[in-house]
């Protein structure tokens, strides 16, 4: 079937004289690539002869990139490239903003993407914007046209909103209230684990003694100390009085840490273990960044002192790896194996066999979540390394990498202090 210029204009919703070629690219586009390469020569004759002949460049590459459809081996971003080399379309990405694909977007998105969309066919009738150029991947041209619209975005429009503040909001609430549905989630699956198991009696022994540990940790500004504190958010010099308060303060924050990284001395260089000394064996850490590849101010090659880079790791643990782990130690009791390793394979047993019947969102989005199929069992164990070790400075496990009655008692309450937050 053919495309004709006048179906063009109507979804456009202007006359065939003003079509732009984002206009004759989004119909092209729309229509099976046959028929689009069969319908070029008659759209470009219509266009001729209401005097909008639009350019050689243009119709060559509409026709390679066309082809390219039909015959499977264009790329998504090639189209998407040929599509923005129209001059009108917006970037994909323009600053820390990605727009949605046209059916996701929100009522915002739309009317944003439309008004940019008019912005540039301003600039591009002003003489600003070199579709010719666009189209054969000219790098200084592609930096004017992304320049345009960083600008336009970090403008204020007539009502005084400033379209990139507006849009970064929104996805801004889209999050938190996502985050705050699968902090439900996951606390009721918590919920029922625990209420299989039934009473987990405080140790007030145990937490004393933690807690004198802790205390000494923070206050000797060793790595560990350093990393809880920080997790923590808290100050050696305004530490929760009540025991109970600073443990759960401290292990809540391991789960969702509240402060920020501190800089570390040159030297430091990894994660000590229980008593606040770095151990020969463990002194890389999950990064593999030991002491030899830290350079004068604590930083590792990649620019990150080991404090960013272990709450980086405890950030990357999601609502279903903690709730894996903790509901097996949980169902488990005291002396539950709590090694990284174990946590690991708590995360794969869990999401092959329960993860999806307890209903936890992915929190990736993309499925990984779940199942046992692409499952990254050393990367898991990686990212609970870390843990680990700060559970066993807690006392939440042993020498030995075993659940305590301490651990037992605290690490669920933990977790229910993280995902009732937000209430």
């Amino acid at each position: 079937m053919e495309l004709e210029a006048g179906h063009l204009a109507e979804l456009a919703g202007r006359p065939i004289s003003a079509l732009t070629r984002r206009d004759v690219a989004l119909g092209l586009l729309g229509v099976e690539p046959d028929d689009a390469l069969g319908s070029l020569p008659g759209l470009r004759r219509a266009l001729l002869a209401a005097g909008n002949p639009l350019s050689a460049a243009f119709w060559d590459s509409a026709e390679t990139i066309l082809g390219a459809i039909r015959d499977g081996v264009a790329r998504v971003g090639d189209v998407r490239e040929w599509l923005e080399a129209t001059g009108t379309e917006p970037s994909g990405m323009v600053g820390l903003h990605v727009w949605d694909e046209p059916p996701e977007r929100s009522p915002l998105q739309a009317e944003m993407h439309a008004l940019l969309v008019r912005h540039l066919e301003t600039q591009l009738a002003a003489g600003e914007i070199d579709p010719d150029r666009l189209v054969t991947g000219d790098a200084a041209a592609r930096r004017a046209y992304v320049g345009i619209q960083e600008r336009w975005m970090m403008s204020p429009l007539a009502d005084g909103r400033v379209p990139m503040e507006a849009l970064l909001d929104e996805k801004d609430a889209e999050f938190l209230a996502e985050w705050a549905a699968a902090d439900a989630d996951a606390l009721g699956a918590l919920q029922a684990a625990l209420d299989e198991v039934g009473d987990r009696p405080l140790p007030a022994g145990e937490l004393s003694e933690a807690c004198r540990s802790v205390r000494a940790a923070i206050a000797g500004r060793g790595l560990t100390g350093r990393l809880l504190a920080a997790c923590g958010g808290v100050d050696e010099r305004g530490l929760p009085d009540d025991d109970a308060e600073l443990w759960l303060t401290l292990a809540a924050g391991v789960v969702s840490p509240a402060g920020e990284a501190l800089d570390l001395p040159a030297g430091d260089s990894g994660l000590p273990p229980g008593d606040g000394e770095p151990d020969a064996d463990e002194s890389a850490g999950p990064s593999g960044a030991g002491e030899d590849s830290l350079d004068e101010d604590g930083l590792d090659e990649d620019g990150l002192d080991e404090v960013s880079r272990a709450m980086a790791a405890l950030c990357a643990l999601e609502h279903v790896d903690w709730l894996a782990v903790v509901s097996a130690l949980v169902r488990g009791g005291p002396g539950t194996p709590a090694s990284a390793v174990d946590m690991a394979r708590y995360v794969r047993e869990y999401c092959g066999e329960a993860g999806q019947d307890a209903g936890v969102p992915d929190d990736a989005g993309d499925g990984s979540g779940f199942g046992e199929e692409d499952f990254d069992e050393e990367t898991i164990a990686e990212l609970f390394s870390y843990v680990a070790t700060l559970w066993r400075t807690l006392g939440a496990t042993d020498e030995a990498e075993r659940l305590t009655p301490l651990g037992w008692w605290g690490l669920p309450e933990a977790l229910r202090k993280v995902w009732t937050a937000a209430g």
